[in-house]
């Protein structure tokens, strides 16, 4: 049995917008009030993770520790500062996969770790509109647990073998295939060969025709999720 494609789940943070470095800004600033250094090296760590986990990381290495609570408003206020006054940036192929999945009647869900606080910041910066958002709000949770993707397929009443999950990072590819979504990985980070995924190196190289193909792709396998 094959399966059509019913609807695309994205990512959002360094897979449908380049927020990456704004995070960066934003975490690094954060350390220097907390006395503590900030890498890159340390930033790859944080990506597709939760508040939770970003905040506890930071604390570790500050010089002068404060509350969780605190760390997280910093954070978060900073991050939320920063896309409302620069904007933030379709990633490349973004704006194009989204139009020929519109045109296509080809429903659309944004699944991201973020708090809603930086989604709705986002959203309003890139004029970006979706069926159903998944925020850190929405689920008990996070990635790489299922819950999320479970929960958007739900919400869009769709089983999740025939929502195709576009995702950049391995917690995101872990949540998305427990899930039991076919999944495309556009990494920001390396993707561990543990987690069998396709990979292409930017959503330029995805259309609508490669996103069934995903679907049709989930079904023969027999992936979970198939109804």
């Amino acid at each position: 049995m094959t399966q059509a494609l019913r609807a695309v789940l994205f990512d959002m943070d360094g897979l449908l917008v380049d927020s990456e470095p704004l995070w960066f800004e934003a975490e690094r600033s954060v350390m220097a009030r907390l006395g503590g250094p900030w890498t890159p090296a340390d930033q790859l760590a944080l990506i597709g993770g939760s508040l939770a986990h970003s905040v506890a990381y930071m604390r570790a290495r500050a010089v002068r520790p404060a509350e969780p609570e605190q760390i997280g408003r910093w954070l978060l206020d900073g991050m939320a500062d920063l896309v409302a006054t620069n904007g933030v940036r379709l990633m490349p192929g973004a704006a194009g996969l989204l139009a020929e999945l519109a045109a296509a009647g080809i429903r659309c869900a944004l699944v991201t770790s973020a708090q809603r606080q930086i989604m709705d910041a986002v959203i309003d910066s890139t004029g970006l509109t979706f069926a159903v958002t998944i925020c850190a709000e929405d689920v008990r949770r996070g990635k790489p647990d299922p819950e999320p993707y479970l929960r958007a397929a739900a919400l869009l009443g769709e089983a999740p073998a025939r929502c195709v999950v576009l995702e950049d990072s391995p917690r995101g590819v872990a949540a998305a295939q427990a899930a039991g979504c076919p999944v495309i990985a556009v990494p920001s980070v390396q993707i561990p060969a543990g987690l069998s995924v396709a990979v292409v190196p930017t959503l330029c190289e995805i259309d609508l025709a490669a996103l069934r193909k995903a679907a049709r792709a989930s079904g023969q396998t027999g992936q979970p999720g198939k109804d």
